[in-house]
């Protein structure tokens, strides 16, 4: 079931001087609870393109089409956790800043935390934290409003490869349990492939769509299980091979 449908999408930024074109001509489908992922040179116009979703920017041509009203959470590179709140009062700040904290998304939350090996840590401050477990604590504040499609700019950047690794199976294993459409953004091949469900490439700005990889191949199976096969090699020398030529 198609969630949203994006028609012809172009972006043009203009100065007193000159006009930058960003977007030129970009159509897809993103499916109900699948894991779609951009990637593409660095300035392509990958956040751009997440920017008009979210309504933060418009569109100088094309629309986008939504089969329902979209609550939208929106994870970026940055944790963003207040120092001085603890994993609790962080995981729950969106509710409060919505105005939408009541006792059941409260109980929500609360379930999410521990579900996800966090509730002994409620009362900690995010400086007690791990890198993976402050992103993990991140990712429940931005489900805690129980979105139904997740926004991701590549939230694992800053994390050394052993966090990167590990998060990226939670992070796999908490979408598909909740069924959450997401899209992902990340210039990380490897993170790409492990995650995705499809995968849109895109070419140097002005971003034109170079092609779609399907990866239902992979079965669902979990980020680091995917990185063992023979298949995770053949498709990542494919892909590098698009990023040599954009």
């Amino acid at each position: 079931m198609k969630l949203i449908s994006i028609h012809n999408l172009s972006k043009i930024y203009h100065t007193k001087n000159e006009e930058t074109k960003s977007l030129d001509d970009i159509s897809f489908d993103i499916e109900k609870s699948e894991i779609l992922t951009l990637i593409g040179p660095s300035g392509c116009g990958k956040s751009t393109l997440l920017n008009i979703l979210t309504n933060l920017e418009k569109p100088s041509e094309g629309n986008i089409e939504k089969s329902e009203e979209l609550i939208i959470g929106y994870m970026m590179q940055n944790d963003a956790l207040l120092p001085w709140l603890t994993v609790k009062d962080n995981a729950l700040l969106g509710l409060k800043l919505k105005g939408i904290a009541t006792d059941e998304n409260i109980d929500y939350t609360l379930n999410l935390i521990e579900k996800y090996g966090l509730k002994e840590f409620l009362n900690s401050y995010p400086d007690n934290l791990s890198g993976g477990m402050r992103q993990r604590v991140s990712l429940i504040r931005t489900l805690a409003i129980k979105p139904n499609i997740l926004l991701l700019d590549e939230p694992f950047s800053k994390l050394d490869i052993d966090s990167r690794l590990s998060i990226s199976d939670d992070v796999y294993e908490i979408i598909k349990e909740l069924g959450i459409t997401t899209i992902l953004i990340s210039h990380d091949i490897a993170e790409a492939l492990s995650l995705s469900d499809r995968i849109i490439i895109l070419s140097k700005r002005p971003a034109k769509i170079k092609g779609i990889l399907d990866l239902e191949n992979f079965n669902n199976e979990l980020p680091s299980k995917r990185r063992k096969s023979p298949l995770f090699n053949n498709l990542y020398n494919l892909l590098w091979g698009e990023f040599d030529h954009v």
